[in-house]
């Protein structure tokens, strides 16, 4: 007996001893605490400091700075929570900031003239000058960031819900501002949304569908209880969808991680299903997941040979790139581009070795061991070439060595606000679900969800009629 004891008593040590070990090369708790409230707090900041003084939209990017934009103000909203939450600013200070967007916003010129204006039927466009706040160039009305925008801005209306005149006003202007887009105009007569218009020449031809990073969009549009799209909307996006194995797993595929997660920053899609995934057996989130894990897995096999890709250097999404020409890599042509959609799924491969952590960062809450130690791995394999003050700058490729300046690899010199923002507030989603759980408590986000099918899980236990 005494024998057996002592067996035992050495077999759960050494359990004991094995489980609270780290493996090799990985951060260990403390490690990965640090570095994700040093990362939170770093591009928190980006979001409180890199707005236009006069409108005080976001910076699109930064230290190059051209123009402001409208969804990175949207993700922007967001973080001044998560700012308030983990005590960066005063409750006071956010809801002050969040004022002066919102009055600037509601009292920005709109109309149908190619020039001098912000929006035009309650929708912004995607570029606003410094200054003046009106449109940059002859970029397009975008739905898409007007939508995201609008994401924001209702996180804002349910998040400042207290009794005195700031957040009161703060409420009424969300509903104002929300109230008065014209999703139904921006149908055009068709199933699909357009993806924006020109005064110049009208509707941009291409539509929403295929599944993409228009769900919130979609579920805005059909909760608006003043320019709401036809109930059929939602069936008839998801009838685009293309479903498709890749690198082992089953998903409806898009190739550009991001996706896959900007609705997702807004909306908690866990354990809430429309038909569409009533029939496959999943939720969005699961899906998501799949798209994270089977990004990762291409990374890791590395078909084309880039450098440096591994377990915890991955990720492929839209971001800046190195140059706009073609190399020999390999042995084989590779295309570089200055800025566009890097993805990988059934649906096309765009990988030229740029490699963005806002693609991890994203996706914090569908794998969040393997992407906070991606992200830690990556800031320690690179250090101030790719982490400064604003966090992760927004991407760099090691494969790129032809520049002189930068002979062993290309890293971007600028921070992107929409990039940023996945950053933030998935990381916040997965420590405290809290832009997820304020929107659940946002009526237009429920009406839109079950307007769309969704049932399931919080959205069951959610009252019919929030006020």
């Amino acid at each position: 007996m005494y024998r057996i004891n002592v067996l035992t008593t050495a077999f759960v040590f050494l359990w004991l001893t094995c489980s609270c070990q780290t493996p090799a090369g990985q951060p260990t708790q403390e490690q990965k605490k640090a570095f994700t409230g040093d990362l939170k707090k770093r591009t928190f900041e980006f979001f409180w400091d890199r707005i236009d003084p006069v409108t005080f939209q976001t910076d699109d990017r930064y230290p190059t700075t051209q123009f402001t934009s409208i969804a990175a103000t949207g993700f922007g909203l967001a973080a001044y929570a998560v700012g308030i939450k983990n005590g960066f600013i005063t409750r006071e200070a956010g809801s002050s900031r969040v004022l002066k967007i919102l009055e600037w916003m509601w009292r920005s010129r709109q109309g149908p003239d190619p020039s001098g204006t912000t929006g035009y039927k309650g929708l912004f466009y995607h570029f606003l000058n410094y200054k003046t706040g009106t449109r940059f160039k002859t970029n397009e009305l975008s739905t898409i960031d007007t939508g995201l925008l609008m994401a924001g801005i209702l996180t804002c209306q349910s998040y400042f819900d207290q009794d005195n005149p700031a957040e009161t006003r703060i409420r009424n202007l969300a509903d104002s501002l929300y109230l008065r887009v014209e999703w139904d105009w921006a149908m055009n007569g068709q199933e699909n949304m357009s993806m924006g218009w020109h005064p110049e020449k009208g509707f941009i031809p291409s539509t929403w569908n295929g599944y993409n990073e228009a769900m919130v969009l979609i579920i805005l549009a059909l909760g608006s209880p003043t320019h709401s799209i036809p109930d059929d909307s939602w069936q008839h996006w998801c009838s685009t969808y293309h479903w498709g194995k890749f690198y082992g797993f089953e998903m409806v595929n898009f190739s550009p991680l991001f996706g896959h997660q900007y609705s997702q920053q807004f909306i908690d899609f866990k354990g809430i299903s429309d038909e569409y995934m009533k029939a496959r057996g999943i939720d969005y989130f699961e899906n998501s997941r799949r798209a994270t894990l089977s990004n990762r897995a291409y990374c890791k096999e590395n078909p084309k040979g880039m450098k440096d890709y591994s377990a915890t250097v991955w990720g492929l999404t839209a971001s800046d790139g190195p140059a706009n020409e073609t190399r020999n890599i390999n042995g084989k042509p590779v295309g570089f581009a200055t800025y566009s959609a890097k993805g990988a799924s059934s649906l096309y491969i765009n990988d030229d070795g740029t490699i963005a952590p806002t693609a991890a960062g994203g996706s914090i809450p569908f794998e969040p061991e393997i992407c906070i130690n991606t992200l830690y791995s990556m800031k320690q394999k690179y250090g101030s070439k790719l982490y400064q003050q604003y966090g992760f700058k927004d991407a760099f490729n090691p494969t790129y060595t032809f520049d002189p300046k930068q002979p062993g690899g290309w890293f971007d010199p600028d921070y992107l606000g929409i990039d940023q923002g996945p950053i933030l507030i998935q990381l916040e989603n997965f420590e405290s679900g809290l832009i997820w759980n304020t929107l659940k408590k946002n009526k237009y986000i429920v009406n839109g969800l079950r307007k769309a099918g969704f049932s399931g899980g919080w959205l069951d236990k959610i009252k019919s009629n929030i006020p």
